[in-house]
């Protein structure tokens, strides 16, 4: 097929999607998306409340009733959670590997006595919809169920198969994510990954059109240490010249004053350049600064000054925790201080363990590390889903340009990049900065980005696995 016919056929489908409204109650299955978001949220699928494997028989029920085979859709116990496979059948005719959708089912704990209303009701107010897991992740995890069923019902055939992965402990261990992409790879098999965890774009908090769309194609690596000092201790009123506290301290304090080197890749690069080319003001010149020369000490350290453009720039380690000593009358046995790192991909978790060490300077403090880190490189670029993104997200900002990044954070898509299958953040996350509540207090998400995500996954699977 010539290039030519080529562009017509895809500026035909784009023509076609890009004829849909923005967000509708009125769209196909939004009142079953509505039935399933209120009843996902309302589950407390937190660890020790045995609620995931709940919520997973759920949507297995819900993608039978929908005409899915029973062999094509698998709930996995794992430990002491769940994870759900759900195949949806292509007829080959693309020539082209699977594509793997995941999100996940669980959530971080939230107690009624902190929140303003009901962590656990889905509750529609001033526009928000309310409640733990609003967005993060049961937003994603509603649209891409809805998105399944709504095509399954129209008869829709792709042209390769799609399989949606939710795993029942990203918040957690991630054991279910490790399970999918190990244990279970037979069953999530694919090309690449499409993540409804991540991606999406932040809107002006005067309202209007956001500046860009993010899709995330890296993340730091999660790791942490128990950094502990060491005493025989004794009697309070016999000091010693030596102490454990103090000794933890005065390497805390060590650990604060320092930075990590700047690194960089093509993902970080791009979203300099290209966000920095859109920013009023001095902060813009800087980021197009740093993106043609990431050794201007200059510019880095001016964008140092804010946490969320300085995550981007190095591997972080930051003191979250403390414990020490065991009676208000005696000398410290012990001091501990949880260090949590974000490793910048490539930097490597042990040279990272003993960067950590230098700076102490102490032999005498030990390090323990805290289960077992996940290291991922970033993802390449693909222009199947850049296309396929394209065309879903001009359903609500035609022509918003798409840029790559780098998450802070961590999400299952770590463990499917660790594994071999790139993954892509790619879900329609929209909302202003002051609305970021995941993993907060009353976390909340648009009622309008609700719907605009029902018609952002339709319509990018059908993009992704469409018969050109």
């Amino acid at each position: 097929m010539s290039s030519v016919n080529k562009f017509l056929i895809y500026l035909s489908f784009y023509l076609f999607w890009n004829s849909f409204t923005l967000a509708d109650r009125a769209i196909p299955f939004s009142e079953k998306a509505l039935e399933i978001y209120k009843t996902a949220v309302e589950m407390r699928t937190v660890e020790g409340f045995n609620q995931v494997p709940r919520l997973a028989r759920y949507l297995k029920s819900e993608f039978i009733s929908g005409g899915f085979a029973e062999r094509d859709v698998r709930v996995l116990d794992i430990d002491s959670t769940a994870a759900l496979v759900v195949r949806y059948r292509g007829d080959g005719s693309l020539g082209k590997k699977a594509v793997c959708i995941s999100a996940h089912m669980d959530v971080v704990d939230a107690h009624r006595s902190d929140w303003e209303r009901d962590p656990f009701k889905l509750i529609e107010e001033d526009g928000y919809f309310f409640g733990r897991g609003t967005s993060d992740n049961k937003l994603g995890l509603t649209a891409v169920t809805i998105a399944f069923l709504r095509l399954k019902s129209e008869g829709w055939v792709p042209g390769r198969d799609l399989i949606i992965a939710f795993s029942g402990d990203e918040e957690t261990s991630m054991n279910s994510t490790k399970a999918l992409v190990n244990q279970y790879r037979h069953l999530t098999e694919s090309e690449f990954v499409l993540n409804a965890d991540a991606g999406g774009a932040i809107i002006p908090e005067s309202g209007g059109t956001p500046s860009n769309f993010y899709m995330q194609a890296a993340e730091k690596t999660y790791v942490t240490w128990e950094m502990t000092a060491r005493n025989p201790g004794g009697h309070s009123s016999l000091p010693r010249s030596d102490n454990a506290i103090y000794d933890l301290a005065t390497a805390l304090g060590k650990i604060q004053r320092f930075t990590f080197p700047v690194r960089y890749n093509d993902i970080t690069l791009e979203y300099f350049k290209k966000t920095g080319q859109q920013m009023k003001g001095e902060i813009g010149k800087v980021m197009q600064t740093f993106a043609s020369d990431p050794y201007d000490g200059k510019s880095s350290g001016i964008l140092r000054m804010s946490p969320r453009l300085s995550a981007m720039l190095s591997t972080t380690c930051v003191a979250t925790m403390l414990r020490a000593g065991h009676a208000e009358n005696a000398l410290p046995q012990s001091a501990t201080a949880t260090i949590n790192c974000r490793v910048f991909p490539g930097s490597g978790i042990d040279a990272t363990l003993e960067q950590l060490k230098v700076v102490i300077d102490n032999p005498n403090i030990e390090f323990k590390m805290l289960d077992q880190p996940t290291e991922s490189n970033a993802s390449p670029r693909n222009l199947d889903v850049i296309k396929a993104l394209r065309v879903a997200v001009d359903t609500k900002y035609p022509d918003l340009e798409i840029i790559s990044v780098m998450s802070s954070y961590g999400t299952d898509g770590m463990h499917f990049r660790a594994a071999g299958i790139p993954s892509y953040g790619v879900s329609a996350n929209y909302g202003k900065a002051s609305d970021d509540f995941a993993h907060g207090l009353n976390e909340r998400v648009l009622v309008e980005t609700f719907y605009d995500n029902l018609t952002h996954w339709y319509v990018l699977l059908r993009a992704v696995a469409g018969k050109y």
